[in-house]
């Protein structure tokens, strides 16, 4: 059996991935505590910072990028991190605005990278809901991560994605899975009119049984004003599915 995959989470949707002898962390965000205005008047407020700065996380060989619109996926701090990574996975339109090395995938679309043993790593960008249906007219396109590579795990890693739907779309093609880095936090927004924009704890506990998944690090779930549940409410969700032996905090 492969060895557990490392996975530290650093607050909000920023975690290190340890997968394959690289190191892919997702959704940059190591501002401090303050206020981000989007479009529409709409202010999100970071409440904690991070728990490394960039400087004490060292080299990343891949930003995994959800998206990169909303300030609580990719704040300041996290855009000038990008200029020293040799990589960005993101959306195609992320891609476009950011420049630099940032990549565009589609979903289902794959990039192969070279592990530095000589292997491969694939990584393929599954699709993801940053709320009810038809959100993506006012939220914008969303991707979600699999890492696959030979002798190694799979990984997913969830992206802010509201849909149990495309979760088993995803189980479908690659469960189960064996860590999945869910995005949770139960997120709720005014233009959405309350409606959920990524996972709770109650579905983050059906994704990971409708994944098989073995190891679940729950990711996005604090730091952010908007987020309406912390750890201790994804801990009693799995409680109840009586599942929690599958939680592993990064």
């Amino acid at each position: 059996m492969a060895q557990q995959v490392p996975v530290t989470v650093f607050g909000g949707p920023t975690a290190l991935v340890e997968y394959a002898g690289m190191r892919f962390l997702t959704d940059p965000t190591f501002d401090g505590p303050g206020d981000y205005e989007l479009p529409g008047g709409l202010v999100l407020t970071k409440t904690a910072p991070s728990r490394i700065t960039p400087d004490e996380l060292g080299p990343v060989d891949v930003v995994l990028l959800s998206h990169d619109q909303h300030s609580d996926n990719l704040d300041t701090s996290g855009r000038a991190f990008l200029a020293g990574v040799p990589l960005t996975l993101t959306t195609g339109d992320g891609a476009e605005r950011l420049g630099g090395t940032a990549r565009g995938l589609a979903a289902w679309e794959s990039a192969e990278l070279s592990r530095p043993d000589g292997g491969t790593v694939t990584v393929t960008a599954v699709p993801a809901l940053h709320g009810p249906e038809g959100a993506e007219a006012i939220a914008g396109v969303v991707i979600g991560f699999v890492l696959t590579s030979p002798g190694q795990p799979t990984v997913y890693i969830s992206g802010d994605n509201a849909s149990l739907d495309l979760v088993r779309e995803i189980a479908e093609r690659f469960g189960p899975v064996d860590t999945a880095v869910l995005f949770a936090g139960a997120p709720r927004l005014p233009v959405f009119d309350g409606a959920l924009v990524v996972l709770d704890g109650p579905q983050a506990a059906q994704a990971a049984q409708i994944l098989g998944v073995r190891h679940v690090v729950p990711a996005h779930c604090d730091s952010w004003a908007h987020f309406t549940e912390g750890r201790e409410d994804v801990v009693r969700a799995f409680e109840a599915a009586d599942i929690a032996d599958r939680l592993q905090w990064g």
